[in-house]
């Protein structure tokens, strides 16, 4: 997968499709991965679980947009109801998600959702600022969780 994607970008960065271009990519390419490989510790079984994740992270990130427009839409209406009093709210959950990496997929969907940020994590406590009371509540079981959830069962 990494090395598809080292291929890609520097056809990208070329602008120009050329045999010998191709060529000196492929040995780009693969003196990357192998660098990836070796010294980051990446491990070639990586690229087998996210293709076999493949579906489930396109599902992610539509889940992911689709709560992204509802809480720009309630952010919306939050700030231009001149009747509505912001009520911040500093929350705590605890999650059980497994993986470090599916811990900082939440963090990270959680900050990009308009009315929330992570202020911080410590093990399975998550520490979020809400806009309004009510967009901290239900977090710890929130779609993001149940998709994680399962693609962490996949592996």
């Amino acid at each position: 997968m990494f090395f598809v994607l080292f291929f890609l970008i520097w056809i990208v960065f070329n602008g120009n499709f050329t045999l010998e271009i191709a060529l000196f990519g492929i040995v780009i390419s693969a003196a990357l991965y192998l660098f990836v490989w070796k010294v980051m510790g990446y491990s070639p079984r990586y690229d087998l679980k996210i293709l076999k994740n493949s579906g489930r992270i396109l599902k992610y990130l539509v889940i992911l947009l689709w709560e992204i427009i509802k809480a720009n839409i309630g952010v919306i209406k939050l700030v231009l109801n001149p009747k509505t009093k912001l009520q911040p709210k500093l929350a705590y959950f605890t999650t059980d998600l497994k993986g470090s990496v599916s811990k900082t997929v939440l963090a990270n969907s959680i900050t990009i959702t308009p009315g929330t940020i992570i202020v911080s994590t410590e093990d399975d406590l998550f520490c979020i600022h809400a806009m309004n009371a009510d967009m901290a509540e239900g977090l710890d079981e929130s779609t993001f969780v149940h998709q994680l959830r399962k693609m962490e069962e996949k592996k």
